[in-house]
């Protein structure tokens, strides 16, 4: 038994050995993929996917299918499809990739639980496991912030020296 219990206890110890700032990047990674790429869906003309390599350049514009999903299937309360789909598709594009660099981070990864929530509470109630695992990783972005690999993380130990970068 008491092997068993000194076995657990190493297991524990290496994994909190888990560095934060790469749970967080990796975090920062998925969370903004998902984002991202459902953004994507929203607009033609500007294209960029690192995973299939699609890439076109250029000044990006709403599809009509994204107006017309905000108008017939999503049917949010108080404001306009045509509002709404715009609003969408920017936060989609802008708050993952403030992600992806770790800039703002706190402030994006807030912004999407509340898109998260919308999406949970007033377009997919059903898909509460889906937008539970993606309010998670938010809410621990939100709590820890970026870590060290990020805009922020660098920006916080060259201007307010080494205090507000001792989380790594």
């Amino acid at each position: 038994m008491n092997t068993l219990l000194a076995a657990a206890r190493g297991c524990v110890s290496m994994m909190q050995c888990l560095p934060h700032s790469l749970i967080a990047l990796l975090g920062r990674f998925s969370i903004a993929s998902v984002f991202w790429l459902s953004g994507q869906t929203k607009v033609q003309g500007f294209a960029l996917n690192m995973v299939s390599g699609e890439f076109q350049l250029g000044w990006p514009r709403l599809s009509d299918a994204a107006v017309d999903l905000f108008r017939e299937e999503y049917r949010l309360p108080l404001i306009a499809p045509e509002l709404a789909a715009v609003l969408a598709a920017t936060a989609e594009h802008v708050f993952p990739a403030l992600l992806l660099l770790g800039l703002a981070t706190r402030f994006s990864a807030l912004a999407l639980l509340v898109m998260t929530a919308v999406i949970q509470f007033l377009v997919y109630p059903d898909a509460y496991a889906t937008h539970g695992v993606w309010a998670t990783v938010l809410l621990f972005l939100v709590a820890r912030g970026p870590g060290a690999i990020s805009l922020d993380g660098l920006l916080a130990s060259r201007f307010a020296g080494p205090a507000a970068s001792a989380q790594k």
